[in-house]
């Protein structure tokens, strides 16, 4: 193999590890999931997101893969109370999975309401961090401005949250490379301490 095709290869193995490869249309089959998972596994992939309804099915799909686990709360709408995506979030994880992505009040972000979105993250937060997953949270850009996008990043970073990602996927106006450069100033450089910038085109990738 030449020393070309060679990095090629290598540097298509480094891109699939920051790949979610994500389904969670809500018609989705179990035929469909398990597709995904042999995806995923085949191609190195950081992980499968699904709704929590598969997560069982999914930690099972690819045990020994190397694969994450991924699963949503507050899903899409995010207009769910703190406590209710706390107990999806605690669900998903006994069930196995290793990361959770939330959705925020969005209202309360359009509103300004900085204190309540850090409680509604917060609440989550624990809940995910006491089964020892990790906590992402979505911020929905396309349904804020550039005001209230630094304000819920704050708040993702007050709250503890390990990730800050753009969007859904179910609201349209995905990601932009101007909301990704925003959100990354907002939360900062230092990756260890602060959460990281996932953006959404589909399916799922990080940053």
């Amino acid at each position: 193999m030449s020393n070309e095709a060679s990095s090629v290869l290598d540097n298509s193995a480094s891109i699939a590890s920051y790949i979610d490869h994500t389904l969670l249309k809500p018609e989705a089959s179990e035929a469909e999931v398990r597709q995904v998972c042999a995806e995923a596994a085949e191609y190195k992939f950081k992980s499968v997101c699904v709704n929590p309804i598969w997560v069982k099915t999914v930690t099972k799909a690819l045990k020994g893969s190397g694969v994450l686990t991924c699963s949503v709360v507050g899903f899409p709408l995010g207009a769910t109370p703190s406590d209710v995506k706390a107990f999806e979030a605690r669900g998903a994880v006994l069930d196995g999975a290793d990361e959770i992505d939330m959705v925020i009040n969005i209202a309360a972000a359009r509103a300004g309401d900085k204190g309540a979105l850090v409680d509604d993250i917060t609440t989550v937060a624990e809940a995910v961090h006491a089964g020892g997953a990790i906590l992402k949270v979505i911020i929905e850009t396309a349904l804020l401005t550039d005001e209230q996008k630094v304000l819920a990043c704050e708040a993702s970073v007050e709250a503890g949250a390990d990730f800050v990602k753009t969007s859904t996927g179910f609201n349209g106006g995905g990601a932009t490379v101007e909301d990704v450069a925003l959100m990354r100033k907002t939360v900062g450089p230092d990756l260890a301490s602060r959460p990281r910038v996932e953006y959404v085109p589909s399916p799922m990738h990080r940053l």
